[in-house]
């Protein structure tokens, strides 16, 4: 199924201080979801994302704009005329119900045509339960089962009546960590396996560049960025994008084109073509592009050296920094000392990026080799 946004803006009546006016929770809202992928709408909280989810399941109708299913306009089409399964962050099962009865709960529900006989049912709960991996566990109430295993039941819930879409609005978040990888590994399995249209909400930016076809990254309802995940990582169009992806969080310096060459504070640390002289800019240079080298030209100074196995966390600060602190993560085989004081970097070209400091807009540059 291919989902098409045009132009969609959703505004709610404002309260407390705000009370009189209105809040825009998305706001021009265009984007092609193609047949069979699965996209992460990705952002911080309160940026939308869930909005735009419950307007494509139809619990929401936009302001303005429209929503297309393939050619269908179904801007105010009933839910449950839509053909989507919905997985919500709570997975709001019936406590007193088996996992099998959780499962079976929307097919009792089907009229009409629709209607399947008592065989028919129990076979659909068997495949999605086969298909989710919780064969097993069907007759087990949801008290009895781990936090994952509910997970499972709730998405073969959604999965049972064959939908066109499945929206999956924070799925892991009540999961730890390890679980959380787990799942979302089932997740893409099960997508790839059904070919399912599948919309993914989430504010884990690992959570969405690890299981995405491609990403919808939003903030306070605007489209900032869409593209494949690594795209989006190797080449953010603005500021915000740079700093939401990414763990560590990218470096954000304060810097200046002088004399084709880029400079933070009083380092020239790289030479640049294409670049107004004395233009300021904001440089933004992701953890691991910086490479400890002693005859580097970035030097800064060293708060603390951090082992973590693999790799090797140093946190810094810099004058022309915009937090107060840094971090570059290098390979262990570097063998820092844990007292390093200072230090110079070599910065790979690949890993910086240039914004301009008024719009915070990507600026196209070329380093001189």
């Amino acid at each position: 199924m291919r989902i098409v946004l045009n132009d969609v803006t959703k505004e709610f009546a404002g309260r407390g201080s705000k009370q009189g006016k209105t809040v825009k929770a998305v706001d021009h809202f265009s984007a092609e979801i193609p047949d069979g992928v699965l996209v992460a709408l990705l952002g911080p909280s309160g940026c939308g994302k869930s909005t735009t989810l419950n307007i494509i399941c139809g619990l929401e109708t936009p302001t303005s704009g429209t929503v297309f299913f393939d050619d269908t306009d179904v801007t105010h089409m009933p839910v449950e005329n839509r053909g989507v399964g919905m997985v919500l962050q709570h997975y709001a099962l019936y406590p007193m119900m088996t996992a099998q009865n959780n499962i079976l709960f929307p097919l009792e529900n089907l009229k009409g045509k629709n209607k399947l006989t008592k065989p028919e049912m129990l076979d659909r709960v068997q495949t999605v339960a086969k298909l989710v991996q919780i064969e097993d566990l069907l007759d087990r109430k949801p008290k009895e089962l781990s936090g994952g295993q509910q997970q499972r039941v709730a998405i073969a819930r959604a999965l049972v009546k064959m939908p066109k879409v499945l929206l999956l609005d924070e799925p892991l978040s009540n999961l730890d960590a390890r679980l959380r990888i787990q799942t979302r590994e089932e997740i893409r399995r099960i997508q790839r396996e059904t070919g399912i249209t599948t919309i993914f909400v989430t504010h884990d930016q690992d959570e969405a560049m690890s299981i995405s076809d491609f990403i919808i990254v939003m903030d306070h309802g605007v489209i900032q960025q869409i593209g494949e995940p690594q795209e989006v990582y190797d080449k953010p169009e603005n500021l915000f994008v740079a700093k939401f992806l990414g763990t560590p969080q990218i470096n954000i310096f304060n810097g200046v084109i002088r004399e084709k060459k880029l400079w933070i504070g009083s380092d020239p640390v790289m030479d640049v073509e294409g670049m107004d002289e004395g233009k300021e800019v904001f440089v933004a240079i992701r953890p691991e592009g910086l490479v400890p080298n002693p005859d580097g030209t970035f030097k800064c100074s060293v708060q603390s050296v951090e082992v973590l196995g693999r790799d090797i966390s140093v946190v810094f600060q810099h004058e022309e920094s915009t937090e107060p602190k840094l971090r570059a993560i290098v390979s262990s085989e570097f063998g820092l000392e844990r007292m390093t004081q200072e230090m110079s970097f070599s910065i790979l070209p690949s890993k910086i990026h240039l914004f301009d400091k008024e719009t915070q807009k990507r600026i196209a540059w070329e380093s001189i080799q």
